[in-house]
Order: structure tokens, then C-alpha cells, then sequence
């Protein structure tokens, strides 16, 4: 489906380490070229697609309305060949489209029938997204394909305990991608970062009912230009050193260092999903053993990997020197997504804080995050965590939580805070 030339990888760092350092950071970015979304013509046996919505009695309304248009609007992108599916959920889960258990293959006959299947949803009962996957799960496990790709769209809380919603993501892992979306006010962030984070896609709230059709359209889209599935990155690391880190940081921050699968005693596999033309960043942070002054030795070797392809290949060093301004030095990369990474942090450890009634430890790590936002110039940010404290001065991050206490403003902005924008370096 692809070809070695079509993905490269390249390595950020500051190589230099000084006497008796032996933590190395680098930033991996891995490209796909516009050329590997061309073979799509011959693989669309290959690909299936399914939109997962949500029908619970709390949707009645614009936002069922919303859900109906942005599903049609996302059947009728979907090309003809596609395997595809319309799941509803409630405390349950049933196929909407086509009536059975099993993926439909989309003509223009069959987009017309499941758009119609759409428009006549009714909204009954609770929140159940365990259940959903697990239907998606099975028909996407029926068909076969080797590009499988949902959409999962809700308005509220899942009602599942924790295990039942475990077993069902250990059940989806590593058989599709799924991007979640929150719309409404009574979505929950961990509820989607979830979803998204076992099952390698993106989280998002959408406040503007509006807006939805936009973006199921951007994650169809998506979904049809990806050419490659189950890629892997292969981490390989000298005798004595170990992996502490791997996370990607771009275009979503998902720490993938527990989805390791050791190959050998030196070599890991953490999955990245699927592939196509898009760039993707991604923070190593490696353990070496301390080498003389002088010394320079391969700290990492980072490998693109499809089936038996390698597509690409970079490589982390280390160096020891006593020369401190190179030393000192922060790649500009490794620091820009250090930075994001700890903002979002912050908004995590402090939205759960306030959930958990912990307001002191909130305080404080909000305050912690308004002043990061602040001093890295996020003003999208700033401007959303003024909706969940009172700034009283960003400089040194004091803050007073707004009295509403935990709300959708802060659903929105634990959701948001995992998002990052690539740069180019701009710091030596």
C-alpha cells in the first residue's frame, strides 16, 4: 500500500550532555508524503468507517438534530467501496445502519438508505459507551478491513463503572481508531481522552451544535486519506539504557510509554495507529549510562515500522562535553512541547483537583497553568481558563476558583489542553 520513500523521520535534539548526565530528550518528527495517500483507488476493500451516536433521552433536540446532519454529511464523503456502519446508543447499543450486525458497502444506493436511517433517530435512555464500542468492535471484527476508523459522538457521562468500560477498550485496542466528541454540557473530558488515548484518535467538545457537521467531515476526511494501518514505532536502546518516555506531543499530547511491547531486551514497539499524509511529533526521553568527556555513543535508534516495512529510520545521540553553553542549551522542540505537556498537566491534575473537591490543590494547579499559558503566549488558552478561576495576577499564576465549581467550561478546557501546535525550531 506504501512505500519506504513515502514516510521520513527526523530527529531534534541537543545531543550534548554534561559530565555525568544521562538523561536524553529528543523530538521525533514522522512525516507521511503527499504521495501516500495516492494508492486509495485500490485500497477501498480495505477501509471501513462507522459513526457511533449517541441517543440517550438528554440528545432530544438541536442536538440530535446536529448529530442527524453531520452524520449524512459524513455518509455522503464516504467513497464508493467503503465498508460502513451507523451504530446508536443509549444504555445499549443496536445498528442503525444496515439493520444487521454487519458492515454495508457504500454506493450512492446505500448512502442514500443509511442518511434516511439517520433522520428517523429518537432519543430514549442513558449513556453507555462501552456498549457502543463493543457493537463497533464486532462489525468492524466481521468485515475484516485493514483501515478501520469511528466516530463517537455523546452528550453525556458515561454510566458504565470502570471496569466494564476497561474491558470493553481492551476489547476495541488495536482494531480501530476512534476519534471522540462531546457536544452539549454534559459530556466528560476523562470520558473521551479515554476513548481516544486506548484507541489512538482525538478527543474533542464542541460547543457550537453548528460546528458539528464541520468536523465530521474533517475526521471522514481523515479517515480516507490514511493508507496505512498499525504502524508501529520501534525504539531500539544500548545495553544499560532504558526508555522512561514516549509520548506523542503532536497534533495530540497521548503518552503511548505503557502500550510498549518489548521485541527484545533492547527493543520496544509502541503503536501509532494509522497513516497517511500528515506529520506527527513524538518526545523520547532515554536513561544512558554516564560516558567519559568526549565520548559519543547512539543513545536510541527510532524506526518507523509497517508489517515487516521499515520506512524510516532516526537516530538520538549523546554526547559528553564540559563545554556548558552547549551543554545549556534546550533544543527548541523538546522544549516547546516540555512546556505544553506540563500546561496540560496542570489542567488535568487541576480540573480533577476541583472534581474531587480538593480546591486547595485545584488552586493551585490552575494558578500553576494560567501562568504557563501566560508566559508561552497561549491566549486561547488563558482565555478558557478564565471561565474556570479569576485571575488575579497571570505573572505569578494567583488565581481564585469561580464559585460554579467544576462545569462544561472545564470539561472544555481539560479536552483542549492536549492539543499542540507544531513548530519549526526556533531556538538553537
Amino acid at each position: 500500500m506504501t512505500s519506504p520513500s513515502q514516510v521520513s523521520i527526523e530527529t531534534h535534539q541537543n545531543e550534548y550532555l554534561p559530565a555525568g548526565g544521562r538523561t536524553v530528550d529528543a523530538v521525533v518528527t514522522v512525516t507521511g508524503s503527499e504521495s501516500a495517500a495516492q494508492p486509495r483507488a485500490v485500497s477501498r476493500s480495505s477501509t471501513a468507517e462507522m459513526i457511533l451516536i449517541d441517543v440517550s433521552a438528554s440528545m432530544s433536540g438541536a442536538k440530535l438534530q446536529a448529530a442527524k446532519q453531520a452524520a449524512a454529511a459524513a455518509i455522503d464523503t464516504l467513497p464508493d467501496g467503503v465498508a460502513f456502519g451507523i451504530v446508536a446508543g443509549d444504555t445499549g447499543a443496536w445498528p442503525v445502519y444496515p439493520s444487521r450486525n454487519r458492515l454495508a458497502t457504500s454506493s450512492a444506493a446505500n448512502r442514500a438508505e443509511a442518511r434516511d436511517a439517520v433522520s428517523r433517530l429518537r432519543t430514549k435512555g442513558g449513556t453507555a459507551i462501552g456498549a457502543w464500542l463493543t457493537l463497533a468492535a464486532e462489525m468492524f471484527g466481521q468485515r475484516g478491513a485493514a483501515l478501520n476508523h469511528a466516530i463517537l459522538l455523546t452528550d453525556g457521562a458515561n454510566g458504565e463503572d470502570g471496569p466494564t468500560f476497561d474491558r470493553a477498550l481492551d476489547r476495541c485496542e488495536g482494531l480501530f481508531v476512534c476519534d471522540s466528541r462531546g457536544i452539549g454540557d454534559g459530556w466528560v473530558a476523562r470520558d473521551l481522552i479515554k476513548v481516544a488515548e486506548r484507541l489512538l484518535g482525538t478527543a474533542s467538545g464542541i460547543v457550537d451544535p453548528d460546528a458539528l457537521t464541520a468536523d465530521f467531515l474533517a475526521m471522514t476526511e481523515a479517515a480516507m486519506g490514511k493508507t496505512m494501518a498499525d504502524v508501529v514505532l520501534r525504539v531500539w536502546t544500548p545495553a544499560g539504557a532504558g526508555v522512561r518516555f514516549l509520548k506523542q506531543v503532536f497534533p495530540e499530547i497521548v503518552d503511548l510509554t505503557g502500550r510498549r511491547t518489548d521485541l527484545t531486551k533492547r527493543v520496544g514497539a509502541y503503536p501509532i495507529g494509522s497513516w497517511g499524509a500528515e506529520s506527527r511529533d513524538y518526545h523520547l526521553r532515554v536513561d544512558v549510562e554516564p560516558g567519559e568527556l568526549g565520548e559519543e555513543i547512539l543513545a536510541a535508534r527510532v524506526s518507523v515500522v509497517h508489517g515487516d516495512d521499515v520506512l524510516g529510520q532516526s537516530l538520538v545521540r549523546a554526547i559528553w562535553t564540559d563545554d556548558l553553553s552547549s551543554t545549556t542549551t534546550i533544543n527548541g522542540r523538546v522544549a516547546h512541547y516540555t512546556d505544553a505537556t506540563e500546561l496540560a498537566d496542570a489542567i488535568r491534575e487541576g480540573t480533577e483537583a476541583q472534581k474531587a473537591g480538593d480546591l486547595e490543590r485545584a488552586t493551585a494547579k490552575l494558578g500553576r497553568a494560567v501562568q504557563l499559558a501566560t508566559a508561552s503566549g497561549q491566549e486561547g488558552t488563558a482565555k478558557m481558563l478564565a471561565e474556570v478561576v479569576e485571575v488575579v495576577d497571570a505573572p505569578s499564576g494567583t488565581v481564585r476558583l469561580r464559585r460554579r465549581g467544576a462545569s462544561s467550561a472545564s470539561e472544555l478546557l481539560e479536552v483542549t489542553s492536549r492539543k499542540t501546535q507544531q513548530i519549526r525550531p526556533a531556538r538553537p
